[in-house]
């Protein structure tokens, strides 16, 4: 069993603590003022950490045992009802060094939210301590005005829905207007904006055949069921075969796994050398499908052959189970929230994706 944490409302109150990057310096120290409010304005007492605006740590806030006192803190405290990580980062391994997930286990469950980074904490939280976690923005994704996307979190952590569909657009990174001058006062910046969409979302879905994946027409339905898992692959590899991978024995407990994967640094190559450690090491073995999001660096590249589709379907095409391809999660905006841990039904036909929650 993997526990869902109690669904929060206004009058609640969120943590916010920095178990790898905070807005310790622009624009993000700005974009917190704006989150911090608009959370507020939806009635919600904030605690802040004291790690939130620390600059003191190499590659993180902070010294990642200082960092992760205050995580487990915040988890335990009666007095917080949920947890938004401060940002994503690139060292929050360090930080779960000093985090016991089996001692969480004990410990009443608690939403966590976050993304990209922040897979450090959520996946072991999920297959180690058993308990769902929520896959979608840190706090500075809070600033912007709030449109589907963002109700879309605000809901996975209040309860008040359970079926997430993609979105019709996104920004791709390729595409954006890049500013002619240089902002030196942030302070002046108006953060509280949509997204300024550029491209049509376009799912590219496969179906496998004699362990070849093979791509499927708009007509075709794909279903999917079972526990969804996963995150950002870049974090993922590096847990691979340390005491955090735990994946052997939970893949004992549960034969369905919705893998739902995203990948920000790595180039086509490195993505598909990723997957393959994952595949080889048996992550994959109760593999029932994939949900794959936008890969921000490697989307749209090519090297010696490799492109961000087939470093996927060519690794996994053998395993004889259902691939969406550019789903709405990630890095490149915007993101649905995913609760990983949770047992949902995948539906995806065209550019149509749904995830319903049981």
């Amino acid at each position: 069993m993997i526990k869902r944490p109690e669904y929060i409302k206004p009058g609640c109150s969120i943590g916010i603590t920095a178990p790898s990057f905070g807005p310790s310096s622009e624009p993000y120290y700005s974009m917190y003022g704006y989150s911090k409010r608009n959370l507020e304005n939806r009635g919600y007492k904030i605690i802040e950490g004291d790690t939130l605006f620390k600059n003191d740590g190499i590659g993180i806030n902070t010294d990642p045992k200082v960092a992760a006192a205050e995580l487990v803190e915040f988890y335990k405290r009666d007095d917080i009802d949920a947890i938004i990580s401060a940002g994503g980062g690139e060292c929050m391994n360090e930080t779960i060094t000093y985090v016991d997930y089996e001692a969480l286990k004990n410990e009443k469950p608690k939403w966590y939210l976050g993304y990209s980074d922040n897979t450090n904490f959520i996946f072991p939280l999920v297959t180690i301590s058993r308990v769902q976690g929520i896959y979608g923005p840190c706090i500075s994704g809070f600033s912007k005005k709030w449109e589907k996307p963002e109700l879309d979190a605000m809901a996975a952590l209040e309860g008040t829905q359970t079926e997430f569909s993609g979105y019709e657009k996104f920004v791709d990174p390729a595409k954006e207007e890049k500013p002619t001058e240089e902002i030196t006062d942030y302070s002046k910046v108006n953060f509280d904006v949509p997204y300024e969409y550029n491209s049509d979302k376009i799912l590219t879905n496969f179906v496998c055949d004699s362990g070849k994946a093979v791509k499927v027409d708009d007509n075709t339905e794909i279903n999917m069921q079972g526990i969804l898992l996963g995150g950002c692959v870049d974090v993922l590899a590096n847990l691979v075969g340390t005491r955090f991978d735990k994946m052997k024995e939970f893949n004992k407990d549960f034969k369905d796994v919705i893998w739902v994967l995203e990948a920000c640094d790595l180039t086509p190559l490195s993505y598909r050398r990723t997957i393959w450690n994952m595949r080889e090491a048996g992550w994959f073995d109760s593999a029932k499908g994939f949900i794959i999001g936008r890969p921000l660096t490697a989307f749209g590249k090519e090297m010696m052959g490799a492109n961000h589709f087939n470093a996927v379907t060519d690794i996994v095409g053998e395993l004889g189970v259902p691939i969406v391809m550019d789903a709405d999660v990630g890095h490149i905006d915007p993101a649905m929230p995913i609760v990983m841990g949770a047992e949902a039904k995948v539906y995806a036909k065209g550019n149509d994706l749904k995830i319903n929650l049981k």
